[in-house]
């Protein structure tokens, strides 16, 4: 008879939500074959993988350094949004994110503790929750500092920034805020994918020149277009979301506060 070891009831567990002793029981009599003993299960009549369920929902959390020198955006994701906003799923958010904050080049759901939240909560909400994303910024000279949306109770999306040096509290919110809000492409006109902004200006040259227009005239046509994409899209060069706080670009506004952005993440879940 094959021995049943723990590392493959955790396996199995972990592909059916099911209980540690359902799941030793179903290897014995399937010789310790994992793909065996989830048949095994299916002909039971019993929800055999939770895993099938797409995972689409979810929640994001951070954590920053008490130096500010190193932040963490962690996502979990959930079958249903109901499943999402649980307490359950809260806390497991924010340990998760303590523990990639603490040690960034692991792998989460590696992690015992978090393997052992991850099946438990599964069997406790028969969803399929899983680690999602995970990024990490960190900064030699400057301080970071986050920003999370939250909609009914559970982060939605999470930004993280770091400043060239230290700064106001109300600044990474504002400008976190407007991160959130207008999902820019990057930090600035330099950042943007060549291939993007390459795609951009072909199709503004065949819009202009399906008008009538010559190349050459189609070429400085694309080239204003491509200046309102910018305005669009790149942080800097967008307009500042709240007038009441500041009014003209976010060039214009970090200006203003003697800020400057080193670089930014932004985590949206479903995005």
């Amino acid at each position: 008879m094959a021995e049943i070891t723990a590392k493959m009831v955790n396996e199995l567990r972990s592909k059916t939500g099911l209980g540690m002793m359902e799941c030793k029981k179903a290897l014995g009599e399937c010789a310790g074959d994992i793909d065996k003993a989830i048949d095994y299960f299916r002909k039971k009549g019993v929800k055999a993988s939770i895993t099938e369920r797409a995972a689409a929902e979810g929640r994001v959390a951070v954590a920053v350094s008490p130096d500010r020198k190193h932040g963490v955006i962690v996502e979990i994701n959930t079958n249903t949004d109901f499943a999402a906003k649980n307490e359950t799923v809260g806390k497991l958010a924010a340990l998760a994110a303590e523990k990639f904050l603490a040690n960034p080049s692991q792998k989460l759901a590696d992690d015992p503790a978090i393997k052992d939240q991850l099946v438990s909560i599964s069997q406790q909400t028969g969803e399929n929750i899983q680690i999602g994303r995970t990024a990490s910024l960190s900064t030699a000279a400057g301080a970071i500092g986050s920003y999370v949306y939250t909609v009914a109770g559970k982060g939605k999306s999470a930004v993280l920034i770091a400043f060239t040096s230290k700064t106001e509290d109300d600044l990474y919110r504002n400008i976190g805020m407007h991160i959130v809000a207008t999902r820019p492409v990057a930090m600035n006109r330099q950042e943007v994918a060549p291939e993007l902004v390459a795609k951009e200006k072909e199709i503004a040259v065949e819009q202009a020149k399906a008008t009538g227009k010559p190349q050459a005239i189609a070429e400085k046509i694309a080239e204003g277009k491509l200046n309102s994409f910018y305005a669009e899209r790149v942080l800097v060069d967008q307009e500042y979301i709240n007038a009441e706080v500041f009014k003209g670009s976010v060039a214009n506004y970090l200006k203003s506060k003697g800020a400057t952005i080193e670089k930014y993440i932004r985590i949206e879940v479903g995005q």
